[in-house]
């Protein structure tokens, strides 16, 4: 995937993504990918122009196919990694890197078959190994995932990688005390794992122990500008009422990141929860300007206008909520309230 299926990804995707299991397109391996492309794209275009000087080049074509990947050119994408692969069959690069493509196209099978057959040809390369049963995990295969995991323990008994991925599977399946178990395990061998930490932060919390803030606080020592240990520790603070001091670590996500909308969406929450309505409305503003496609922040900005008493400004905001999103039933009922008000 463009934002690596990895650990951190997989923590964060999990919840969200629901992956179809055929595809929406050809498989791009019929026909023979064109030596010149023009795209208006230089990157893209220079290396259709060495390929067509290079035509058995299997590096410029997966570059090629990197590139139109990185530029949603999914079947052009396809096509050049299928290419690299007749020229070089045994890249295993060449077979992540077409996996990433298949599964953000929606072609989870041939996404799966492409990792089951690196695997077969690396047995015991555990990068490979840890990336199908990623793909395994997120294709609900759960036994097949943790049987690649068993793999991957006989060949290195204390790799803190594998024991993450046995946490998210029991995770996944509500079996917190095994995946616990397996976080600990994880950071034991590999103390700089932040994506353990935060899972342990994460499962704690959710159990209402208050040991979570050990484990968060754990992950922003390992990496103190990591956004994702930041918002953990963020989301935990204002779930147990610390509210002043989880707008603080908002704000240092914003700082690190100002492209994070998602840091102004969650103040202006809490400045909601504190009637602080002004200031909730301009973290809204923020975070809509900064994603104009964030529904909820519309929504959201609405409803602070219309306890400003900004009313056309609120009409406006939940109309534009409502375009994206028309069976936004908060934004619908917020609406009717106003024309039944107005």
């Amino acid at each position: 995937m463009k934002t690596k299926i990895g650990i951190i990804g997989l923590a964060i995707g999990l919840a969200f993504v629901t992956l179809a299991c055929g595809g929406n397109s050809q498989d791009g391996q019929a026909g023979e990918t064109a030596a010149i492309m023009t795209t208006g794209n230089p990157a893209i275009d220079g290396l259709s122009a060495e390929i067509s000087e290079n035509p058995n080049d299997a590096g410029l074509y997966a570059e090629r196919g990197r590139l139109f990947y990185e530029n949603d050119g999914f079947d052009e994408a396809i096509r050049d990694l299928n290419k690299a692969l007749t020229l070089d069959s045994t890249n295993v690069d060449y077979m992540h890197l077409l996996a990433d493509v298949y599964l953000d196209y929606f072609q989870s099978r041939r996404a799966l078959k492409t990792m089951e057959r690196a695997a077969e040809l690396y047995p015991e390369r555990i990068p490979t190994l840890l990336k199908l049963s990623e793909f395994q995990l997120i294709l609900k295969q759960y036994e097949g995932s943790m049987k690649t995991i068993d793999r991957i323990l006989k060949i290195d008994p204390q790799s803190a990688d594998a024991y993450f991925m046995f946490g998210m599977n029991f995770k996944e399946r509500g079996d917190t005390v095994r995946a616990i178990n397996s976080f600990q395990k994880a950071v034991e061998f590999n103390s700089d794992l932040v994506d353990g930490w935060i899972q342990l932060g994460q499962l704690y919390a959710a159990i209402g122990d208050p040991l979570a803030m050990r484990y968060f606080d754990n992950a922003i020592r390992v990496a103190p500008e990591n956004i994702y240990a930041l918002h953990s520790r963020a989301d935990y603070l204002s779930d147990v009422g610390n509210l002043a001091e989880a707008v603080e670590m908002y704000r240092r996500i914003s700082r690190i990141d100002p492209q994070y909308e998602e840091a102004y969406f969650n103040s202006g929450l809490i400045y909601m929860d504190l009637d602080s309505i002004e200031q909730a409305r301009r973290q809204f503003d923020i975070a809509i300007k900064t994603s104009p496609t964030h529904i909820r922040a519309y929504y959201y900005r609405g409803l602070a206008q219309e306890m400003l008493g900004n009313t056309a400004a609120a009409k406006a905001d939940y109309e534009q909520a409502l375009r994206m999103a028309p069976n936004y039933e908060k934004a619908q009922e917020a609406l009717d309230r106003i024309k039944g008000a107005g």
